[in-house]
């Protein structure tokens, strides 16, 4: 089945391609060192900070730095994977990105939790914060409950034919 009849899919697909830069250029723009961090991605930084006083990317907490490793070592090759398997439609797409959409509702939640705690922000900074931070929480919630449905409905059929187990 192409991927074009498969909408929920498309909007995967299209997020992991949009995700992919996101990821080299903001997320894990401080794991580069400064002496091969090119220009754009200084002023990329410059702007995240000034545009959204997002904290995490000019005062980051401790473990914000293990959030940063994850999506090194886990969203980088999980992006990059889930391109090629929701184009050629493998069934283990369920599995894979329930555990994304898990790993980054928890993730995205303790960000959204820790930047409404700070006190010495004005709403509408926080605001603006909510809007960065705020879609990936949603479309991860959305994610998480698909492929949830998917896998359980897989499930399901193999309950009520066992021949399909073998």
């Amino acid at each position: 089945m192409s991927i074009l009849s498969r909408k929920r899919d498309l909007l995967y697909l299209a997020f992991f391609i949009i995700h992919i830069p996101v990821l080299f250029c903001v997320d894990l723009a401080s794991l580069y060192p400064d002496s091969i961090k090119p220009a754009f991605l200084v002023k990329l930084h410059e702007y995240q900070v000034t545009t959204y006083a997002d904290r995490f990317f000019s005062e980051p907490p401790a473990w914000f730095g293990v959030y940063i490793w994850m999506e090194a070592l886990y969203h980088v090759p999980l992006s990059f994977w889930a391109i090629g398997a929701l184009l050629r439609n493998d069934p283990k797409v369920p599995l894979h990105l329930l555990v994304y959409a898990v790993q980054t509702v928890i993730t995205t939640t303790t960000c959204i939790a820790d930047f409404l705690s700070w006190s010495d922000y004005e709403n509408q900074q926080k605001i603006e914060l909510m809007k960065l931070y705020v879609p990936y929480l949603a479309l991860s919630v959305f994610m998480g409950v698909d492929m949830f449905g998917r896998l359980s409905q897989s499930i399901d059929r193999r309950r009520l034919d066992p021949s399909k187990t073998k």
